[in-house]
């Protein structure tokens, strides 16, 4: 082949590398910004009402801090990409960014939602599990019986983190904008849902309520529910660590609905598919015991990523019609 035929072959290579994607479905940055920014608002005004702080100058705080600035930084530096290498580092920077910030923002949020919350329906989900005909104390008896499905089991239900950073890296290699931004706001909406459902129906979950005397193996999730909820609603906590935060939602289960919404994410790639199928199946076997989430928390984390990813395609939709007009 002629060096006049590889160059040009190599050029438009590159420029469909750094090219925006054409697609009409794209739901646009700002949206997410703006999303993102109205999260921060609302999780403002609720610490304030719960006279909640975060710990300004804890070791944590300053190094979310930093990474968020270095995440702007990039982003804005290289707004205007000329390399494939470019173009990919924007896109992780804006990817991970806006992640962290609305993983970041409803594990905080479940701070002063608990603490608005009252009583517990622990009670109606056992009974529920029943319904299921789900044993959850069986399903912990094998666990705390064997010292290797307890070490498989926490790595699985950690992996919760290593999903989205997978995802998120190859759309951004990829150049696969539409289904990042889908899969930002998919997210979005179910962190939100969540945190609705949860200040309605709080819990402690199946250890806290189920298991008596002593205990033969401490599941990952612990009994952080049962200790901190009530401290909370009696105003006991009022500054928080970013770097020993803990979920509170324990119905629904939010490992439940992103692993839902990483698997849907990821089935359109066949590159993505089966390795991503394959961990959060893991993870989702390893919810209930290392969660400590009941049954019912699962089929309620299940519907949460169904009504997001529903509602993200009807925004797809909607964009794609509008564009058509």
């Amino acid at each position: 082949m002629p060096p006049i035929a590889i160059a040009s072959g190599f050029d438009a290579a590159l420029h469909a590398s750094i090219a925006p994607e054409i697609d009409r479905s794209v739901i646009p940055a700002r949206w997410l910004v703006l999303a993102a920014t109205l999260g921060l608002a609302v999780l403002t005004l609720m610490m304030e009402y719960e006279r909640l702080s975060i710990a300004p100058l804890a070791p944590a705080t300053l190094i979310f801090s930093a990474a968020f600035a270095a995440f702007a930084g990039v982003h804005y530096t290289l707004r205007n990409p000329v390399t494939h290498a470019q173009r990919v580092a924007r896109d992780i920077a804006e990817y991970y960014g806006l992640f962290t910030i609305i993983a970041l923002t409803g594990a905080l949020a479940s701070y002063p939602v608990s603490a608005m919350t009252s009583g517990y329906v622990d009670e109606g989900l056992v009974r529920a599990d029943q319904l299921l005909r789900f044993d959850w104390l069986a399903w912990y008896d094998v666990v705390a019986a064997h010292r290797s499905l307890q070490i498989i089991g926490t790595a699985f239900y950690q992996s919760i983190y290593a999903s989205p950073a997978i995802l998120l890296g190859w759309f951004a290699w990829s150049n696969q904008r539409a289904a990042a931004r889908r899969f930002l706001a998919a997210f979005w909406i179910a962190a939100v849902l969540a945190l609705l459902l949860f200040r309605f129906m709080p819990a402690v979950g199946p250890f806290a309520a189920l298991w008596h005397g002593p205990f033969p193996y401490m599941p990952e999730s612990a009994l952080w529910m049962d200790q901190l909820i009530p401290e909370l609603r009696l105003h006991i906590v009022h500054v928080i660590d970013l770097g020993a935060i803990r979920g509170l939602v324990s119905a629904p289960s939010f490992h439940t609905a992103s692993a839902v919404l990483f698997i849907a994410a990821a089935w359109p790639h066949r590159t993505l598919r089966w390795p991503i199928l394959a961990i959060n199946v893991a993870m989702l076997l390893a919810t209930p015991v290392e969660g400590t989430h009941y049954l019912i928390d699962m089929i309620l984390g299940a519907a949460v990523a169904g009504a997001a990813l529903g509602a993200v395609a009807a925004i797809s939709e909607a964009l794609t019609r509008r564009a058509a007009r």
